[in-house]
């Protein structure tokens, strides 16, 4: 196969540069034609996808050609590698849904490509209203090691991912218990105390799941949970950077506070995202409306559904509100994530040649998709 290029400027340094690739991996980078206005970027990686284009992972019914579907969907909006994300559920519908997606890295090499692993954000999460967010009230419930072995072996230890609220008795030993086996905890949905927060990162805890949301509306000054989870450096934050989940000014403090090397930007999108504003009904959360502006809502309540906007948009919408520079932004959907899905998302020969170019403008709060390649072939 004759090795393929692309020429643009480097989203994180700003240099002209051409890429040479072959046999799915960079194989050169040399200097690229003079100021183009194309940027290029490894592709993107979300740690957190419940659905997007109408395909969703929470759905009273998952199979293998739903999660296909989502692949496609996804890779179109430039993000090359996700992590799936069921939340909290029956034990029989995540099994469900655990199996729809091995069935699907099983049989197309895209989708084995794309998914690492699954994440699941709950059921061990806190039950108190404002910390559960959307998840159905019925099916929170305390950790069960039983229960966690139970999904991965129906599985094929798919579950790389946990969320779990630390407030539970047996939080700690359940910590300990996952990331023995290899498991990322992350923290989230939750109103434990800065002290069992900080016990949580040492038993084990790595991440704090779209910090700032899946929280009491209202909370103490200090310490409350937001605080203790920024300041520990054990735990690597991810953040929602649609502009509905956390203003402009909450994610600039609080990517300053955690640090941009620690901090990852997930899109946390539904099924809805792409779909045309209006009132639907879902599976999670019921009757639920998206606004012209990309606002998801239970309807006729101020509680977020999750997010209608892929993280391409996220990207825009971070670095267009001046919450932080291009090229943070795209170190925490390349660089960061990817320590988490086991790959180095960076330009440099040997990486994989999974890469995005892009037109960028702020004041449009637009970024196009000029192309999309993966293993070095390009997406039609």
């Amino acid at each position: 196969m004759k090795p393929q290029s692309i020429a643009g400027r480097d989203a994180l340094t700003g240099q002209s540069i051409l890429i040479t690739m072959d046999n799915g991996c960079i194989q050169r980078i040399d200097a690229g034609p003079p100021e183009p206005a194309i940027w290029i970027s490894p592709g993107f990686v979300d740690l957190q996808v419940n659905g997007y284009g109408g395909c969703d992972l929470n759905a009273d019914t998952v199979d293998c050609d739903v999660v296909i579907e989502l692949v496609a969907r996804m890779m179109a909006t430039g993000t090359t590698r996700f992590v799936p994300t069921i939340i909290t559920a029956s034990t029989e519908k995540i099994i469900m849904a655990l199996k729809a997606v091995a069935q699907a890295r099983r049989a197309s090499a895209l989708a084995a490509h794309a998914i690492p692993y699954v994440h699941l954000e709950g059921p061990y999460i806190s039950p108190e209203k404002g910390a559960r967010g959307a998840h159905p009230c019925g099916d929170v419930r305390r950790p069960n090691c039983a229960e966690f072995e139970q999904w991965q072996a129906e599985s094929g230890n798919l579950v790389g991912m946990i969320t779990v609220s630390p407030h539970w008795d047996n939080a700690l030993e359940f910590i300990d218990f996952a990331a023995r086996r290899g498991v990322l905890v992350a923290i989230g949905h939750t109103h434990a105390t800065a002290e069992r927060l900080h016990a949580a990162a040492a038993a084990g805890a790595v991440l704090s799941t779209h910090l700032g949301n899946g929280i009491a509306t209202l909370l103490p000054r200090h310490p409350n949970p937001i605080w203790a989870q920024l300041a520990d450096d054990r735990l690597t934050a991810t953040f929602i950077a649609d502009g509905h989940h956390l203003p402009a000014d909450t994610l600039k403090t609080m990517l300053r506070a955690k640090g941009i090397d620690r901090s990852i930007l997930v899109s946390d999108s539904v099924a809805l995202g792409g779909l045309p504003p209006g009132t639907y009904r879902t599976a999670i959360g019921g009757q639920v409306e998206l606004s012209a502006n990309g606002r998801l809502c239970i309807a006729n309540k101020e509680i977020l559904a999750g997010s209608a906007l892929p993280l391409r948009d996220g990207i825009a919408r971070a670095v267009s509100s001046r919450t932080c520079a291009l090229s943070e932004a795209i170190r925490m959907v390349t660089e960061n994530p990817g320590r988490f899905v086991g790959e180095q998302r960076v330009l440099r020969p040997g990486a994989k040649s999974d890469l995005v170019s892009f037109t960028f403008d702020p004041e449009a709060i637009s970024l196009q998709l000029e192309r999309v390649l993966v293993g070095g072939q390009e997406l039609q």
